[in-house]
């Protein structure tokens, strides 16, 4: 019989990017600019010219949407595409397959789990309230919860913080190079996921993740989560 004490065990703590890596969250960020683009005549666009700038920001969105503004006007219209998503928010995004069991599987072997993700904080809490996330979320960080945000590692620091764990005691989840420069920064190991958001020509295998994902279902399986760093 094995030794149970050599039974591979999830991460006490995996905290998570949110959009790209838990949510397919483009639908509703093509919903919003397409809405944008309508009130001013213009023709609508489309996913897939969208989709890789999602987990860049609004600024990123809004220049993808208008690219002929410079760089005022862009900054311009982003309280608009945030004022539109906010009524979008949650209406046509979806778990990533897969996510769902995931996170069933770190709580069924008693581990904790939290986002740190750059969107303000008032639209990741109305993310988590969506999706019912409110008493299973351990923390949540938005952008703007602490003076700096990813690539900084405060966020990542001041989550452990929150949660009483050193940093080396978790792992960081994520879609954006962002995420694993925050990790590495902060002395918490990451993985890389490569079902999300990014430009032509970004290679999470140059990241230097201490793993790469390439689906959800791969991260029901512990031996895929890297060890605590010791």
């Amino acid at each position: 019989m094995a030794d149970a004490s050599m039974i591979r065990r999830f991460p006490r703590v995996a905290l998570f990017d949110l959009d790209g890596t838990l949510l397919d969250s483009a639908p509703d960020m093509l919903a919003t600019a397409n809405r944008m683009l309508a009130a001013r005549d213009r023709a609508p666009t489309t996913l897939a010219m969208l989709r890789q700038h999602v987990s860049k920001g609004a600024r990123a969105m809004v220049a993808a949407t208008f690219p002929e503004l410079d760089e005022a006007g862009r900054d311009a219209l982003v309280p608009e595409f945030l004022q539109v998503y906010r009524e979008e928010l949650g209406r046509h995004s979806v778990l990533f397959d897969g996510v769902a069991a995931m996170l069933q599987a770190l709580e069924d072997d008693g581990a904790r789990w939290g986002i740190i993700t750059n969107k303000a904080e008032y639209l990741a809490r109305d993310v988590v309230a969506g999706l019912e996330w409110e008493s299973r979320c351990a923390v949540l960080v938005g952008g703007d919860t602490y003076p700096e945000k990813k690539p900084h590692p405060l966020p990542l620091l001041e989550a452990a913080r929150q949660l009483g764990v050193a940093p080396s005691d978790c792992v960081y989840v994520g879609d954006d190079e962002r995420d694993v420069v925050a990790a590495r920064a902060a002395g918490m190991p990451s993985i890389a996921v490569t079902w999300g958001y990014r430009l032509d020509g970004e290679d999470p295998e140059t990241w230097l993740a201490e793993a790469i994902a390439r689906e959800p279902r791969e991260l029901l399986d512990p031996a895929a989560w890297p060890r605590p760093t010791l």
